[in-house]
């Protein structure tokens, strides 16, 4: 038998080796764990599709927010599930200071103002329609949808909004948004944009947790085709030009390829979601015993990160840290 001079079976001999070379690691620091609110008190309510999940009513969420940071999580997006009474085709209720949403900012800041949060950007909580934009003849129009979305960046900005996540896609809304937040005197509040948002089938579980479907159509006059990398590319370079702060890849497992050029190609933190499609796939399967979840959930972080995410979006966060 020849002689082997590389065994790479070294590297692999004991738990403490494969650790210390191991080129990929994951930390609490780099999740950003979503928060769902609603209206009312001592809420705590289930979210079907997604398991383990829940809606919050503001002093609840409150609670639930001390508890992770005594786990060590200190990154949060925050969406707000909004009454059908507040629901228009306009955006009006988006950009009310005293609403749900910016009421919830203030007093989760004022509360624990050593955290990050960051705020979602989108008028489907808000739309009659489910879409991320105004809708007039049937058609998702831009100009006048990106006119509000400044409305409701500078409000959440003067709530305490830490960064304005613009999640709608809609063309040219990362400039006027920072254009927006300057002059309104907000030149310290940042933009994570969702760069790189497919028109995907891993959305589901979220829709129902805000009540944001579609009321007709779908999303891929503004979302982007699932068909496209280079696209990517070029939205993300429009951001950046912009005045985006972190960009993002969404979804994350089926886009690590997307994931992988953006961060080659751009010198700026790479965030990307893993998002609640992926999350209740995970769930479900393990709930049937089809796989081990914990072991699942480690294995898709570790991916998400070593095809270059900085930052991931998670609603595994809280458990992955017992794990990692």
């Amino acid at each position: 038998m020849i002689p082997l001079t590389h065994r790479y079976r070294r590297l692999r001999k004991s738990n403490a080796i494969l650790n210390l070379v191991a080129e990929t690691h994951l930390h609490a620091d780099d999740f950003i764990t979503p928060l769902f609110v609603t209206e009312g008190n001592g809420k705590t309510e289930a979210i079907p599709s997604m398991p383990d999940y829940y809606r919050h009513s503001l002093d609840t969420l409150l609670r639930r927010i001390e508890s992770l940071m005594q786990k060590g999580l200190f990154n949060y997006v925050l969406f707000a599930k909004i009454g059908d009474e507040q629901k228009d085709n306009t955006g009006e209720f988006a950009a009310r200071p005293d609403g749900l949403f910016p009421t919830a900012i203030q007093k989760i800041k004022a509360a624990f103002p050593e955290i990050t949060l960051f705020t979602d950007i989108a008028l489907d909580p808000y739309s009659t329609f489910g879409h991320d934009g105004i809708v007039k003849n049937g058609q998702i129009v831009n100009d006048e949808t990106v006119e509000a979305l400044c409305k409701m960046s500078v409000v959440h900005a003067q709530a305490g909004a830490d960064f304005v996540a613009p999640s709608d896609m809609m063309d040219g809304r990362v400039g006027a948004i920072r254009q927006a937040l300057d002059g309104a005197g907000f030149q310290d509040t940042g933009i994570l944009a969702y760069s790189a948002k497919y028109a995907s089938a891993f959305y589901g579980p979220f829709r129902d947790a805000l009540d944001s479907a579609p009321g007709f159509g779908d999303k891929r006059s503004y979302q982007m085709d699932i068909r496209n990398s280079r696209e990517a590319l070029r939205e993300t370079a429009l951001d950046i030009a912009e005045g985006a702060d972190m960009v993002m890849v969404k979804p994350a497992l089926a886009y690590l390829d997307v994931i992988s050029k953006l961060k080659a190609e751009f010198n700026v933190p790479i965030a990307a979601y893993q998002v609640s499609g992926e999350y209740s796939m995970i769930k479900a399967a393990a709930e049937k015993g089809w796989l081990d979840e914990d072991k699942a959930i480690v294995e898709t972080l570790t991916a998400i990160k070593r095809a270059g995410a900085d930052i991931i979006l998670t609603y595994f966060s809280e458990k992955a840290i017992g794990l990692i």
